[in-house]
């Protein structure tokens, strides 16, 4: 078999990464059928231990793709253009796609990464500018990076009358004015929608009464809190735009979900037209699956054995794809993750390709305008060969001709694993993905399940328009925007929870009832620019070297106490700093450069109260639940851990208390019942804080989330429930959808649970099963036995 390019090249660049981690390449592969693209079974010694961290691999075939000629309305200059550059005719879905655009039908289009669902848009709207001098278009992006990206791609295609421009944070002032008198196609994103040209409407009025197209790009990443506050802010603009006369056509792209009609319907606010039958090729891929090895010279909390860490892994095989030459992109989970895994990699290329070093750069959120559009530059050119990112760069940058993609940990759904896994292999050759597991139950439970990723569907995408949280805020926006009527809350906002919700502002004094609706004080301030549409509410903290006043980046300010406090370790650009201080009244965290050689970790302690029940349903020994709940939480201290793990002390922090009102899914357990599984009152708490991590850790296998993004509580006795108690609560004010569907799911749920924390090998609680990052009590108590029993009582009662 040719293993140097073609449909080898995957498999070629697989060796480089097994012959990198000390084995023979070929006895790794001795089992896997390479012409079946159905993976095979990890290897085993007779003992039945593993003997090397390759667990699968699976070959996905390439795709042919299948044309059609040019709609007839495509004008000839743009076919011409199309076809220099390599577009010749178009695949089905984009041909398919952009007539019903053309006619007028709202769109979204789910299809795969390098799909060329940007033509689906392209062409009506390039179009339409041309043959209506008057008319304007507006595009929405989750990033100024992708807004950039998709404005250079207009180079060459647009004429000289269609005036693109992008209006975005970074856009100066004089510059502005200009875009608002002149530009046609703006291209921006739904914070400047929000914070200046909403607010502002009058301003951009010209701009609005001639609006024909809204293009909202990547629209799965609208879920969650984030989502439901874009579904509000969509309403608010097609409300304004008919204000003025124009009623818009709105064209959706997405990465391939669940039902995208159903989903991109609520977030439009109107009926949506799903075009998801892919027409475009793609090269084949080796998608393997790799469980770091136990490391024996370093234990975890309590003893627990210790995984290398994915970020780890991911720079020693970022530094071999380098050196093979393959284009690579790492993806990592944190920013700070990206600044390691970048550095660790160039230190390894430079022991043997010192000119290589150069070619390695990390790449997130949090940096300068001017050091984004270098580093996309460098990538795009090939100047860079490998780049450790965040998911910054998991959204529509076109980045071609890259040969593999290294994913430091499961990104969180099917659909980012996808997305991400889709920025390798555009061209002919075969590409090699490779997910690293984290030390993490889910990671744990898909690299032993592969078949729960590769041959499971994508999951749908989760938004709440009507969640009091996000109501109250964009309801009063839009009230300041204009007076907002009966027929605007019946029709537009969601009836009679936008009514309650009006009612209470109208209470609050935040807005005026008239005969003729809801009007907002005229006091010469605009409420947008107190709501932070990102969902902390609490805005950003700016990371500022205290010697020069110079800025770093920014945190998330719900994240600063946890991440900025004071004495934390804090990465920029490879540069390592520690916080002097975290003034959260001020949004500043002041920082001093130094290379300390330990890094940092923060604890917390949280307390939850229900609010109110919204379910219950008894089972038994058992009682499941769903409602709202109140969270609070606070940081206490933080740790400082060695370069090998080992704790070197604990510093305590008075850090101010963030209460949460959220919703939340729990179950109680009869005591009688734990005691008749074998878990005395001794063993409770432990058995139920190691259930709740378990949860808290596979729960993104059935709903759009991380870890991250829900937390719990368990209790051996709980004041609200009288009963052994676990809470699995949303991380997001008013709910995210994430408990709820736990609520749904829950048999499947902790089942899955069940199977990840009893196949662990370890014995008695770990990383992989048991124990979570983010506990705030040091993961302890935790019996690993017990959460088996609980879960057992759980499922046995619910008939599971």
């Amino acid at each position: 078999m040719d293993t140097s390019a073609g449909s080898g090249r995957g498999l070629h660049l697989l060796r480089r990464v097994v012959a990198g981690s000390g084995i023979d390449p070929e006895s790794a592969l001795t089992d896997v059928d390479l012409d079946d693209p159905t993976g095979a079974a990890p290897r085993q010694d007779p003992a039945g231990d593993d003997l090397d961290p390759l667990r699968h691999v699976i070959r996905l075939p390439a795709r042919e793709g299948s044309t059609v000629d040019w709609p007839e309305w495509v004008p000839t200059p743009l076919r011409t253009s199309l076809a220099e550059r390599g577009v010749v005719r178009p695949w089905t879905h984009q041909a398919s796609g952009a007539s019903l655009v053309h006619s007028g039908t709202d769109v979204v289009v789910a299809t795969g990464t390098a799909s060329g669902k940007s033509l689906v848009y392209q062409l009506p709207v390039l179009a339409g500018l041309d043959s209506d001098p008057r008319a304007t278009a507006l595009y929405l992006a989750p990033t100024k990076a992708l807004a950039a990206d998709q404005l250079r791609a207009l180079d060459g295609l647009a004429g000289p009358t269609v005036r693109q421009a992008s209006f975005d944070g970074d856009t100066p002032m004089d510059e502005r004015d200009w875009i608002r008198r002149h530009a046609r196609w703006v291209f921006s994103n739904p914070d400047m929608l929000h914070r200046s040209l909403l607010p502002w409407h009058s301003r951009w009025a010209r701009f609005l009464r001639r609006l024909r197209w809204i293009v909202v790009d990547e629209c799965h990443t609208y879920r969650g809190v984030f989502g439901s506050h874009v579904a509000l802010l969509l309403r608010r603009l097609l409300r304004v735009a008919a204000r003025y006369g124009a009623h818009p056509v709105v064209v959706m792209a997405s990465a391939t979900v669940a039902r995208p009609a159903e989903f991109a319907s609520v977030l439009a606010g109107r009926d949506v037209t799903a075009v998801t039958d892919d027409g475009s090729p793609h090269g084949g891929r080796t998608v393997a699956f790799w469980e770091p090895p136990l490391l024996t010279e370093i234990t975890g909390d309590n003893g627990a054995p210790v995984r290398r860490a994915a970020g780890a892994e991911a720079a020693r095989m970022l530094a071999d794809l380098v050196l093979e030459g393959a284009r690579t992109l790492a993806f990592v989970r944190s920013r700070r993750a990206a600044e390691l895994t970048a550095l660790g990699a160039r230190r390894q290329v430079a022991g043997v390709a010192p000119e290589l070093a150069d070619r390695i750069e990390s790449y997130r959120g949090g940096y300068l305008p001017e050091e984004r559009r270098a580093l996309e530059s460098a990538l795009s050119s090939g100047e860079l060969l490998g780049v450790a990112t965040t998911n910054a760069l998991e959204l529509g940058v076109d980045i071609s001709g890259l040969d593999s993609v290294v994913l430091a940990g499961f990104p969180g759904t099917r659909a980012s694993f996808w997305q991400q896994a889709g920025r390798a292999g555009r061209e002919s050759d075969e590409a090699l993905v490779v997910l690293v597991a984290r030390d993490d139950p889910l990671d744990t439970y898909l690299v032993h399940h592969p078949q729960a990723l590769v041959g499971a569907p994508v999951e749908s995408c989760v938004l709440d328009p009507v969640n009091p949280y996000v109501l109250a805020p964009q309801l009063a926006c839009a009230a300041a925007e204009l007076p907002l009527t009966t027929v605007d809350v019946e029709t537009t906002f969601g009836g009679a929870p936008a009514e309650e919700v009006l009612d209470a502002l109208v209470e609050d004094g935040v807005l005026r009832r008239r005969p003729g609706g809801w009007f907002w004080p005229d006091s010469g301030q605009r409420p947008a620019a107190s709501v932070d549409i990102r969902g902390s509410g609490l805005g950003q903290v700016a990371v500022v070297e205290a010697s020069t006043g110079r800025m770093l980046g920014t945190v998330d300010g719900s994240s600063a106490p946890g991440t900025v406090h004071s004495g934390a370790v804090y990465l920029h650009r490879g540069e390592s700093y520690v916080v002097d201080e975290l003034d959260l009244d001020a949004g500043v965290a002041l920082v001093h450069a130094e290379e300390p050689d330990w890094r940092t970790e923060s604890q917390s302690v949280s307390d939850v109260e229900v609010l109110e029940v919204s379910s219950k349903a008894s089972y038994g020994p058992v009682e499941v639940c769903f409602g709202d709940v109140s969270v609070s939480s606070q940081v206490v201290g933080y740790r400082r851990r060695g370069p090998d793990g080992t704790v070197l002390d604990s510093t305590p922090l008075e850090l101010p208390v963030q209460t949460l009102h959220t919703r939340s899914v729990w179950y109680t357990v009869d005591d009688d019942a734990l005691a008749a599984a074998g878990v005395d009152p001794a063993r409770v708490p432990g058995s139920l804080h190691a259930a709740e991590h378990a949860a808290i850790g596979l729960l993104p296998l059935f709903a759009i989330c991380d870890r991250w993004d829900i937390g719990g509580l368990s209790t051996a006795l709980h004041p609200d429930t009288g009963s052994p108690t676990v809470f699995v609560h949303d991380g997001h004010p008013g709910g995210a959808g994430l408990a709820e569907r736990g609520h749904a799911v829950l048999a499947r749920w902790l089942d899955a649970t069940r199977t990840a924390v009893r196949d662990c090998e370890c014995s008695t609680g770990c990383p992989s099963c048991v124990q979570s990052p983010k506990c705030g009590n040091g993961n302890s108590p935790l019996d690993k036995d017990g959460a088996v029993r609980v879960l057992d009582v759980v499922l046995d009662a619910l008939g599971a």
